[in-house]
């Protein structure tokens, strides 16, 4: 292989060294799976912030806590308006005198009516135990415990569809490629990554964009972040089959001076998003990762996973993340671009030199002798009569004659 080409694997190790040593293992901005790698600390009012937006706060939470949240909704209403049906059964004298007119029929323990809450709360009704119309207190704690059942119902369901139907379980059914290549396209060095559907129903449209992130660290402690934006050349998508997304590195862009060593000694990260519209739904979603300089293979290119057959097109998902090596310049694409003008731009030709022009004279050359020289180069002029019988007028026009 030529000298000036070079292609690399992911499994290579390569090994980057610092003045003060080995560069330390840099922990990612934004995860492969797509979720950011941030911890917030100290929010002001943090706890009030949560419970104020409480819907969105019980669709973010785990399934498990979500679970046990909701469990202790019905077993505490449950159990405190069970207590308040005890207590009006002992101001009613009903615990310790059965012969009295109950508020509540079959009442005359805590036990019996924590059983008729529950009855009345999930609408039960084994028929051992009901309301009378003795207590009006009863009644009307009984309604109240209906109406506030119903909020409860209504909040459960909202909450496990919404949790259900949420963007990060869509998001999954969208993915990225492990690895970003860098290759010629169309003449110039372009940074590529993929993007499928693992779905049937495919989305309604979608936008893809690009990041540049990199986190710089000072003496005093204090991180910059810093985010450079890539321009892709087609950033609306429809997703039909898998699509490579491009980027033409140019001198727009912050990797038109990097060549393969400086990308291998870089520290940025790169973050990339697909944003879409799922048809089934009409919601819209995100999905994101990101690649480190090892993730980006210079020299590297996708394999084709489409094949047309006669009646479909057939995608073959097992060549998503598979590339093959290709010849590839290990300069930067600054450098690349200025070798291809050099060897595309015309050589000066004597004959067009200033020294040797037809009309260029020595300096040594007498004036008189130049002067009688331009005189023989100039066209002659030639006088045309147009000649009338009744009335001739000479007519005098001028034209140049042909060498």
């Amino acid at each position: 292989m030529h000298k000036q080409y070079k292609s690399v694997s992911p499994t290579d190790e390569i090994s980057i060294n610092t003045e003060n040593g080995p560069r330390p293992t840099k922990s990612r901005y934004i995860r492969k799976e797509g979720t950011c790698n941030v911890v917030f600390r100290h929010v002001p009012e943090e706890w009030l912030l949560f419970v104020t937006d409480i819907f969105t706060t019980l669709v973010e939470i785990r399934w498990r806590v979500m679970f046990l949240i909701f469990a202790l909704s019905y077993i505490l209403s449950w159990l405190f308006f069970g207590v308040l049906f005890w207590v009006i059964a002992l101001a009613n004298g009903d615990v310790k005198d059965h012969t009295n007119e109950p508020c509540m029929y079959e009442v005359r323990s805590f036990t019996a009516a924590f059983l008729f809450s529950l009855e009345t709360q999930t609408t039960i009704g084994y028929g051992f135990r009901g309301m009378s119309e003795n207590c009006m207190v009863a009644i009307i704690i009984v309604t109240i415990q209906d109406v506030i059942s119903c909020f409860i119902d209504t909040f459960v369901i909202g909450i496990v569809v919404a949790k259900m139907a949420s963007a990060r379980k869509r998001a999954q059914t969208v993915g990225f490629s492990n690895c970003a290549v860098i290759n010629l396209h169309d003449g110039s060095l372009c940074l590529s990554w993929r993007v499928g559907d693992f779905r049937r129903h495919h989305l309604v449209e979608g936008t893809a964009r690009a990041q540049i992130v990199h986190s710089t660290v000072h003496a005093t402690g204090k991180v910059d972040v810093a985010y450079e934006d890539l321009v892709i050349q087609q950033k609306e998508i429809i997703l039909v089959t898998p699509t490579t997304v491009f980027h033409k590195i140019e001198p727009s862009s912050p990797l038109y001076k990097m060549s393969l060593v400086d990308l291998r000694n870089a520290d940025f990260e790169l973050v990339v998003s697909f944003t879409y519209t799922d048809d089934s739904t009409g919601m819209l979603h995100q999905t994101r990762t990101s690649y480190t300089p090892v993730e980006i293979l210079w020299g590297h290119l996708f394999q084709e996973m489409i094949r047309v057959s006669r009646r479909h097109y057939r995608v073959d998902y097992t060549l998503f993340n598979h590339t093959a090596r290709v010849l590839v310049p290990e300069v930067s694409s600054e450098q690349y671009d200025h070798k291809k003008r050099l060897r595309l731009s015309p050589r000066p030709s004597p004959r067009s030199s200033p020294g040797h022009s037809p009309r260029s004279f020595p300096r040594s050359f007498p004036r008189s002798q130049q002067k009688n020289h331009e005189d023989k180069l100039k066209l002659p002029t030639v006088t045309v009569e147009l000649v009338n019988h009744s009335h001739p007028k000479p007519t005098e026009s001028t034209s140049q004659g042909n060498n």
